[in-house]
């Protein structure tokens, strides 16, 4: 559904990223870790069609991104940030809906009810429904963050991209986000999220994107990309990794 064929981004004469590869099939998610810099939110961005890549290409059902269409794209695609922001005056509603735009005009209260319902659905499934009627502005860091991936899920995309979504939520929260990205890709979307907690990624993840100094140093399941000699190479700190016992998936915890 969306591959990167040894795509790259420079600025100047830095790669930020540089030769990276993948694939993302429906109904998987691929989890993208590695350490601060290592270029996992330009990657995303590549993804989207926001950055141009310098050499290589994304390409979305065999099409590359940062040729489609906007509206195309956006009926397919969707991109939730790390930091949205925190400056519009929209009620979270509108916000919300604005995801529809993509599928049709949605400005007139007779015209829009269909999109209105959808976006009361993501909100339901965001669990920010209660927020509705609040200005987004007024919203904690974490409320903004849900209401944002509100709104990438109104969008219904086939894709969706999501750049650290958990950075700013309590555990409940992180849990909560996590779970409605393996629900979309188990009904059939694909996802790929930018994390830095290796455990969530092992417990929510197919499959895992290293990257260190915009290159890839490992991709495939959990299991072969989580190894503490490995890790520690790319963090620069010892981890211990072992498999929880009840939930079956690998916990990583740094240890010095």
């Amino acid at each position: 559904m969306l591959e990167a064929r040894a795509v790259c981004h420079a600025v100047g004469d830095r790669r930020l990223v540089d030769g990276v590869s993948f694939t993302l099939a429906a109904g998987g998610v691929l989890g993208i870790v590695g350490p601060n810099g290592a270029g996992k939110t330009t990657l995303l961005r590549l993804c989207t069609g926001y950055l141009r890549p310098s050499a290589g290409g994304v390409y979305l059902g065999g099409e590359r991104v940062d040729r489609m269409a906007p509206v195309r794209l956006a009926r397919l695609l969707a991109y939730v940030p790390q930091a949205p922001r925190a400056d519009l005056t929209f009620t979270v509603l509108d916000t919300v809906l604005l995801g529809r735009f993509a599928h049709g005009p949605a400005w007139h209260a007779r015209e829009r009810e269909a999109d209105v319902q959808v976006a009361r659905r993501a909100l339901a499934e965001a669990g920010v429904a209660h927020l509705a009627d609040r200005p987004f502005h007024t919203l904690s860091g974490g409320e903004r963050q849900r209401v944002v991936l509100a709104r990438a899920l109104a969008q219904e995309p086939r894709v969706l991209l999501l750049d650290e979504p958990t950075a700013n939520l309590d555990p409940r929260y992180q849990l909560s986000v996590l779970e409605t990205v393996r629900r979309l890709a188990d009904a059939g979307a694909a996802a790929a999220v930018a994390l830095h907690d290796l455990t969530l990624a092992a417990r929510y993840c197919d499959n895992l994107l290293l990257l260190a100094g915009g290159r890839v140093v490992a991709v495939g399941p959990p299991e072969e990309v989580l190894r503490p000699e490995l890790l520690r190479e790319v963090y620069g700190v010892r981890v211990w990794v072992e498999r929880h016992p009840r939930l079956g998936h690998l916990v990583v915890l740094p240890v010095g």
